[in-house]
């Protein structure tokens, strides 16, 4: 259960609502303590002043039996025991002297068995409205029943626990103040390297994110928390290095086709009469080309770091094969077998997944000699599309690289084949996203991709 807390509750420090909450608990506890001491040393005191009354009243009973009973009891401990014999007919035969000629001043009856029980009277002469505690006895014989009375004051009782009542009121108060003095004290103390952690954080700024935090000892939640910042430090480390370089590649990479494009029409410029456009046409219109493809990639590639959300639905993957499959043949001579294609539908965005067949399928083509093969199977849930070239192959050591931004394999794979090192980055980008997996094998000769992403049933 969600419980609202004020806004100006919520902008106080840390620390202060600490100490608050635990001054509120400390003072709730100790008051709580001092009221249930009160309550169970009243309860403990009027017990006793039961058993005294009770032992008292047996007293007088057995002197009623044994046919000693004196007109005037004595008085017993500080004579301010209040004792009456009362027969049936409410005469009093027997009393204590501070009751000698009061008439019957008990009207409730003995308890027929067991342990009598207490009662708590008032108006007895002896004390204005103080209150007294009362057991009747039965005794005497069945012709002749009476009821001894016996009351003793609470005052004594009362007065007590309004002196520890009293005191507790002047020492509680101070207590609690000492506590949460200590609370404060303790809760500084105990947030001190969380302060420090966030100096240390503060000092560090994005062109010094190589920098670590102090590390406490112990393994507690503050060392917890050190680390894993110290984690998330390093990953906005690595993620500005690969910023930083995709910056500088992507500056290098547009350098190129720019400057060639810029030499171009600047040599037509000064010498118009020399100038060919019919000629340099092709090269220019080559030139923007690669550079439109360039651009086209790098957009893709950030925003596939801005981790857009793709917009997934049900996909029938072949279909999407396919039609790339016809697009590609327009751009090629070289073969592209499509016949081992089967049913396969995923769970993913479209325009997503066609990029990926289409970078694929340039990939293949680019590096080609005869022939590339497209193959598509679904099967346990997975379903897995390969495109195979002829070409030269992509060594072992270099399959996991390949795979990397703006990277490049020596030979056939370098820069005048067309390619910016741009498109498997993008592929593996894309098929991460739809939960995927992407891998490199022998196809003898030639590279077989193969990319495996989670199917739905058909």
């Amino acid at each position: 259960m969600h419980i609202p807390v004020p806004a100006w509750w919520a902008r106080r420090s840390l620390r202060l609502r600490l100490t608050a909450a635990a001054a509120l608990i400390i003072a709730v506890a100790l008051v709580g303590a001092a009221c249930l001491l009160v309550a169970w040393l009243r309860m403990s005191l009027i017990t006793g002043l039961d058993q005294t009354a009770l032992q008292r009243a047996e007293v007088v009973a057995a002197n009623v039996d044994t046919g000693s009973l004196a007109r005037i009891l004595p008085a017993s401990g500080n004579g301010d025991t209040a004792i009456q014999v009362v027969d049936a007919r409410h005469t009093v035969r027997s009393s204590s002297a501070n009751l000698a000629g009061e008439r019957a001043l008990f009207g409730f009856a003995p308890t027929p068995s067991g342990t009598p029980r207490a009662h708590s009277v008032k108006g007895l002469p002896l004390s204005g409205e103080d209150t007294w505690r009362a057991v009747a006895l039965a005794a005497g014989s069945d012709s002749d029943p009476v009821t001894v009375y016996v009351a003793v004051p609470t005052g004594a009782v009362e007065h007590n626990l309004a002196v520890l009542t009293a005191g507790l009121a002047i020492t509680v108060p101070p207590a609690i103040a000492l506590l949460t003095g200590v609370v404060w004290l303790l809760t500084g103390r105990a947030l001190r390297p969380v302060e420090a952690l966030r100096a240390q954080t503060a000092e560090i700024t994005a062109c010094d994110l190589g920098r670590r935090l102090d590390e406490p000892p112990a393994d507690d939640a503050l060392g917890r928390l050190a680390r894993t910042l110290n984690d998330l430090l390093a990953r906005l480390d690595v993620s500005a290095q690969r910023q930083r370089q995709f910056v500088a590649d992507a500056a290098h990479e547009l350098r190129s086709p720019l400057s060639s494009l810029h030499t171009q029409l600047e040599v037509a410029v000064r010498h118009p009469g020399s100038a060919d456009w019919r000629a340099r046409g092709p090269a220019l219109i080559e030139e923007s080309e690669r550079l439109s493809r360039l651009v086209d990639d790098l957009v893709r590639l950030a925003r596939l770091d801005a981790r857009p959300r793709l917009r997934k639905r049900p996909v029938d993957l072949d279909e999407v094969v396919f039609r790339e499959v016809r697009h590609a043949r327009l751009r090629t001579c070289l073969v592209v077998d499509q016949h081992a294609v089967g049913a396969a539908r995923v769970h993913g965005d479209e325009d997503a997944l066609a990029r990926v067949v289409r970078n694929l399928l340039d990939n293949a083509i680019r590096y080609a000699v005869k022939r590339i093969d497209v193959s598509l199977s679904a099967r346990d849930g997975t379903a897995c599309l390969i495109v195979a070239d002829d070409g030269p192959g992509i060594p072992v050591a270099d399959r996991s690289r390949v795979f990397d931004r703006f990277t490049r394999l020596d030979g056939a794979r370098a820069r005048d084949t067309g390619g910016s090192g741009l498109g498997l980055a993008i592929v593996h980008d894309l098929v991460a996203a739809h939960h995927g997996g992407i891998r490199i094998e022998d196809n003898d000769p030639g590279a077989r991709i193969v990319v495996c992403v989670p199917a739905i049933d058909l």
